[in-house]
């Protein structure tokens, strides 16, 4: 993958966790605040704690910090596959947000 081809799908990555925030404040009152600085977004709960999601440009990866630990994700041609093959980038944010937010809450790769 090139730089530009890393850069336009981590771009993709973080606009589709924005909206999908967007949605869940407005379909189940999840009251999360997405606070975004240029490759970084942060999730911040209600009860406070947070999830960080950034661009790691180097190495061509998407990092995931949340209660349950670090997470390394590499776009395999298809998705955002953790390093340790741990799952699918969308799949362990939807688990971490439900346990930190403490309601199901749905995150997909599909931008609106």
């Amino acid at each position: 993958m090139t730089d530009l081809e890393y850069l336009d799908k981590a771009e993709q990555l973080l606009l589709a966790v924005e909206q999908c925030c967007d949605r869940l404040n407005d379909d189940v009152d999840a009251d999360i605040d997405a606070q975004r600085v240029g490759g970084l977004v942060t999730l911040v709960f209600p009860n406070k704690t947070q999830i960080v999601i950034n661009q790691q440009k180097p190495l061509h990866e998407i990092w995931l910090a949340a209660k349950a630990g670090g997470f390394h994700y590499k776009f395999d041609g298809q998705c955002w596959k953790d390093t340790k093959g741990s799952g699918e980038f969308f799949e362990n944010l939807s688990r971490f947000a439900s346990a930190q937010g403490g309601l199901p809450l749905t995150f997909t790769a599909k931008l609106t």
